[in-house]
């Protein structure tokens, strides 16, 4: 089994640089406890959805929604962020609602899915060119966050480690040169 600090670096790796709430996550730390608007229901099903659009199922693995990644992100948002970022994911969820609306004239759950991929493309193009010109004091773009939680969350998630990954429940002897075929799922 993975410990969090392995799943984290991996996860990062996999990302390309830091994870937003990583260090706290590390420290096994809360962040201290504020009065923001905590998360809803509503507010799970609908972060479950942009996941989904994210990384969707496929006939050969589930997708974010079925790793319940909504419950993810309220757990790292919750517990890692502290309460700038909280407030910056909290707000980033309701300008994606008002970008759908202001674009489409229908809210996001709303939206099929070509809707939906087009409008979180062009946010993470907006997102990644954002990361390219911030400074170091400048916040993170609230969809760079989601797009990270949704990583993380989803290929530390059962089904994301263990279907949309190579598992072995319990490794055995250590070959340090497996054959790779172009295409093979990583290992998780």
């Amino acid at each position: 089994m993975m410990n969090r600090r392995d799943a984290l670096s991996a996860t990062a790796v996999f990302l390309g640089g830091v994870i937003i709430g990583g260090q706290a996550f590390l420290s096994g730390c809360k962040a201290e406890k504020t009065e923001m608007h905590w998360f809803t229901e509503a507010d799970l099903a609908f972060l479950d959805e942009v996941g989904e659009t994210i990384l969707p199922a496929t006939s050969k693995s589930p997708g974010a929604k079925a790793a319940r990644i909504g419950s993810f992100m309220k757990t790292i948002v919750t517990d890692c962020y502290d309460s700038e970022e909280q407030r910056l994911f909290m707000e980033g969820i309701e300008s994606l609602k008002k970008l759908s609306q202001q674009q489409y004239n229908r809210g996001f759950l709303q939206l099929n899915a070509k809707e939906r991929n087009d409008l979180l493309t062009a946010l993470d193009r907006e997102a990644t060119l954002y990361g390219k010109n911030k400074l170091a004091t400048d916040p993170e773009h609230y969809f760079s966050m989601i797009k990270q939680l949704t990583i993380w969350g989803y290929f530390t998630s059962e089904p994301g480690a263990t279907e949309a990954l190579r598992f072995v429940p319990v490794p055995g002897r250590y070959e340090g040169c497996i054959d790779y075929k172009k295409g093979d799922p990583a290992w998780s």
